[in-house]
């Protein structure tokens, strides 16, 4: 799984199979997901022609499953939580549930789930969703026009993700830390350009930490004027041995470590990636060996 973002949409490219409550939703193998921000003033008659003409314009295959949402995409938040990340755009308007904005969530998974799995996903995620919301003293649920979509890549490993499950309590945890940080992005309005990172930690005790090119306390965490870009690499977990290896986790699940890797924080290689970013690992690699 890989993903990134340009003005006005996030992609997320793999080979998923994945279970969707959006538009033209369903369960089914699936390249591409994607979260995509409409333009105000849209025409709301035809959704399905707007992720159709979205889909077409950035060539991906007509199988995918898409969301649209009023929120600028630069105001996601992205969780990832061991195995489990999370991309949820919230935006609500302390008005009439009638038009109390949208919250779409997308979950994704390195490792494999069975479709009851993917569905009971879904359901967790959307509890955890009305947990946050009531924490926050928001008198809903939800908004009418919510979506998830969980997705996951490799062989089934997850027959089940209730909330006290390896995924589900993963699922939990980053959507009940992610809606809040998500709602707060969209109230202030913030314009950055990048997404928010979250990655949970267990470093001095289990917590979130988020992660900012400003005011990074370990820069340089690489070497002297490396590139800060990626600092959360879209392509983890690669898989590839030549960058990293696996590790056994604080509970005994496989955990992709990647420590060591530079690749992205060379400049000329995340300048490349930004460039192009639907590159494969392969072209940045063959990319390194030109520099």
């Amino acid at each position: 799984m890989r993903y990134y973002s340009d003005t006005h949409t996030l992609f997320i490219r793999g080979s998923f199979r994945a279970a969707s409550t959006g538009i033209n939703g369903g369960i089914r193998q699936v390249p591409e997901l994607f979260n995509h921000t409409v333009l105000s003033g849209w025409d709301h008659a035809d959704p399905g022609k707007e992720l159709a003409m979205v889909a077409a314009s950035a060539g991906l295959s007509p199988e995918y499953f898409g969301l649209l949402t009023a929120v600028p995409i630069q105001q996601c938040c992205v969780l990832q939580y061991d195995f489990v990340t999370v991309f949820i755009t919230a935006g609500i308007r302390r008005e009439s549930m009638e038009s109390a904005g949208t919250i779409n969530i997308i979950v994704t998974s390195s490792e494999g789930m069975g479709d009851a799995a993917l569905l009971e996903t879904i359901m967790v995620a959307t509890e955890a969703k009305a947990e946050a919301l009531a924490a926050l003293g928001l008198p809903l649920s939800g908004t009418p026009t919510d979506a998830v979509i969980a997705a996951c890549e490799g062989e089934v490993k997850h027959r089940n993700a209730g909330r006290l499950t390896d995924t589900g309590l993963r699922v939990r945890a980053a959507v009940l830390h992610g809606i809040p940080h998500a709602i707060q992005r969209h109230d202030s309005e913030v314009q950055d350009h990048s997404l928010s990172f979250f990655v949970f930690s267990r470093i001095k005790g289990d917590h979130w930490v988020e992660w900012t090119p400003h005011n990074c306390p370990y820069y340089p965490c690489h070497f002297a004027g490396q590139s800060c870009d990626f600092c959360y690499c879209p392509f983890y977990p690669c898989g590839d041995e030549r960058l990293g290896q696996w590790s056994a986790g604080s509970t005994g699940n496989r955990v992709w470590n990647c420590a060591g890797c530079t690749l992205l924080h060379e400049p000329a290689i995340a300048g490349y990636l930004k460039n192009y970013p639907t590159s494969s690992l392969t072209e940045i690699l063959a990319r390194q060996k030109k520099e």
